[in-house]
């Protein structure tokens, strides 16, 4: 372009010179968008791959569980029943990445998460998920406590999969030799929910990004129990959850009182939220 201005104006006039940064800038701005637009454009593909993918990878997986669960009935032989458990057990695991991933795909596309609400008492919800964790970590002390009246308008298959991520998270985190200890208590319009747990504190550098997808922190004493099927994931469906419940989570760590998640639900959403408009996801 400049080579054809030249040419076109052998002679140039005085306020060439300056039409020559303007344009360099044009360029330089239009490639900005344009490399913008494409980065952007492929991320979305990425992301609905990702989705198409994990969705469809549930029916095979399903035949998987569904044929294991009938050889189990019938097996006699003591290394095949061990060989199947070995099956289901890691097959749970399996369809427990894959829910992950859905949910994480269909929320970084703009998709509300979807609920299922229903009168829910967190209180049994709770006993029930602290007793499953203290039958799979028989050498870990859990503790749970409940206050007041602990009913709301709620999805109770999300908020199982929260209460177990924050205690699956405290149980992998937490010092070996204290408890992890979950507190339900009624306020004033709503329920708060703290899972607490001691040992090394999340570094303050970290507490910003610890709800970011994919992110994960470990020590080199905690990396080894960390879950199969674990990709840093879990904290951010839990505030997903919080956020599409109309509610919040926050971490305090310190070394002193060490770790603590929050999670503070409505009882009951007001009307002009119960359906949240798709949000907007940064790349």
């Amino acid at each position: 372009v400049l080579r054809l201005g030249r040419e076109s104006r052998p002679t140039p006039a005085p306020h060439d010179t300056a039409d020559i940064p303007r344009f360099n800038e044009s360029v330089d701005q239009s490639l900005s968008h344009a490399i913008g637009s494409y980065t952007r454009r492929i991320e979305q593909t990425r992301r609905l791959f990702m989705g198409i993918l994990s969705h469809d990878l549930r029916n095979p997986l399903n035949c998987i569980r569904v044929a294991a669960g009938v050889v189990a009935r019938h097996a006699t032989d003591p290394d095949i029943a061990e060989s199947v458990s070995m099956i289901e057990s890691n097959a749970d695991v399996i369809a427990r990445l894959i829910s992950d991933l859905i949910d994480f795909s269909a929320s970084r596309l703009g998709a509300a998460m979807p609920l299922a609400r229903e009168f829910v008492n967190l209180d049994p919800l709770c006993r029930e998920i602290v007793q499953s964790f203290r039958s799979t970590h028989p050498d870990r002390s859990l503790q749970y406590t409940s206050s007041g009246e602990l009913t709301g308008h709620w999805d109770a298959a999300r908020l199982r999969q929260l209460i177990s991520n924050l205690l699956g998270n405290a149980l992998q985190h937490g010092s070996t030799q204290a408890p992890v200890e979950l507190t339900a208590a009624a306020e004033d319009g709503t329920v708060m929910l703290q899972v607490r747990n001691q040992g090394d504190p999340i570094p303050a550098h970290m507490l910003n990004a610890i709800f970011d997808p994919l992110v994960r922190h470990a020590t080199p004493e905690t990396a080894h129990r960390r879950p199969p099927g674990s990709i840093g994931l879990g904290l951010y469906i839990v505030r997903e959850i919080a956020v599409a419940h109309g509610g919040s989570v926050e971490v305090a760590s310190t070394h002193d009182t060490g770790t603590t998640f929050t999670v503070r639900l409505p009882r009951r959403l007001h009307p002009s939220q119960e359906h949240p408009p798709a949000r907007e996801r940064s790349a």
